[in-house]
């Protein structure tokens, strides 16, 4: 039985590169972009594991899980988000999926979560990001989603304008895979 994989996802690069990489893993993936797409593909081909980005632009990622569980029981379902929290973890987890992580997830991460058997946690990472790092990706995200609006961004991440007009001039923190004391 082939491994039909289903990506949801507004992140155009994003998605691409999830999809190559998991063709390469032997997955059968159908890619698309929204929430009317993904369900519609879910019930013209349901798949056997899915992999939902839980915001996207014409809704949650969560409203298509209850259509690929009808159309495929058994589906395997992970939902992918820049936004991790406590509350969106159990609701995804309530809603059907078998595992949440954290963008950005590579797909080591995405096909051992959908391959994984039983209820064994998956092991930590290698090489997490950096807290400084996260924080960083966390920022760019919502900025971008507020079109690059300095002051509505500062308004949604409840911080001072002139504060977060600096963050965003400085470069990416650094990833190093040394651990300096």
């Amino acid at each position: 039985m082939r491994k039909r994989l289903l990506i949801v996802d507004d992140d155009r690069p994003f998605r691409e590169r999830l999809a190559k990489a998991m063709e390469r893993r032997g997955f059968l993936v159908t890619a698309v972009e929204s929430v009317a797409e993904g369900s519609a593909a879910a019930r013209l081909e349901p798949p056997n594991y899915a992999v939902l980005d839980l915001r996207l632009e014409d809704g949650s990622g969560l409203d298509i899980v209850p259509i690929i569980r009808e159309a495929y029981a058994d589906s395997r379902i992970v939902i992918l988000t820049g936004y991790g929290n406590i509350a969106t973890a159990v609701a995804a987890v309530k809603a059907g999926a078998v595992d949440y992580l954290a963008k950005p997830a590579d797909a080591d991460q995405v096909a051992a979560a959908l391959l994984a058997q039983g209820t064994d946690l998956p092991p930590p990472p290698e090489n997490p990001m950096s807290a400084d790092r996260v924080r960083w990706e966390h920022i760019q995200r919502v900025y971008e989603q507020c079109d690059r609006n300095v002051s509505e961004t500062a308004r949604r991440l409840k911080m001072h304008r002139r504060t977060l007009q600096r963050i965003l001039a400085k470069r990416a923190p650094r990833e190093t895979n040394d651990v300096t004391p």
